[in-house]
Order: structure tokens, then sequence, then C-alpha cells
């Protein structure tokens, strides 16, 4: 079973940061479902959501513009696979 997170970056002119959203051990269509539910219900710092903009990247890849009533916000929403881990046994230390 692989190990997943729904990682969302927030886009800022001044600044960028980055939130987990979701961790999960689970299939594809698991993680899927979370990618999904978090480009759907994310609202961080936005007061009474007016409108949603949901722009698909890539399978796993979504960029959301949420228009409040007084501010908007963007962010990338992506899903992320675990494939190395030093304290894993049946993963390698590094990628390559």
């Amino acid at each position: 079973m692989a190990r997943w997170i729904v990682l969302a970056s927030k886009l800022d002119a001044e600044a960028s940061s980055y939130r987990t959203l979701a961790e999960l051990d689970g299939s594809v269509e698991e993680a899927m479902a979370a990618l999904r539910k978090a480009v759907n219900t994310y609202d961080r710092g936005v007061s009474k959501v007016m409108r949603r903009e949901v722009f698909r990247c890539s399978d796993r890849s979504y960029f959301v513009r949420i228009n409040g009533r007084l501010n908007q916000r963007e962010c990338f929403i992506q899903l992320c696979e675990l494939v190395a881990d030093t304290a894993a046994a049946d993963l390698p230390d590094t990628v390559g």
C-alpha cells in the first residue's frame, strides 16, 4: 500500500507557503478521492466563498482560485506519493 499526501501551495505576491491537507496510506483511488475532496472544500483564509474556479494542471494537480466577499486566494493543490524514506525497509533511501 502506498503512502500519500495532499499538498496545498498557497500563492501570494509576498510569500508562498505549503500545507499538508491530508495524509493517508491507501490505493491510488483512495488518494485521488482525498485530492478531489480537498480541491472541492479548500477555503483557507476566505470568508464567505462566493466563487470557486478549479483548473486541472495534470491528473494529480489542480489550481484553485477562491473568491470571497472581501478577498481572493489562489492555491495549487497536488497529490504526492512517498517514494523514498530512510526509515522504511520497503523503500529506497534516495530517489534515483
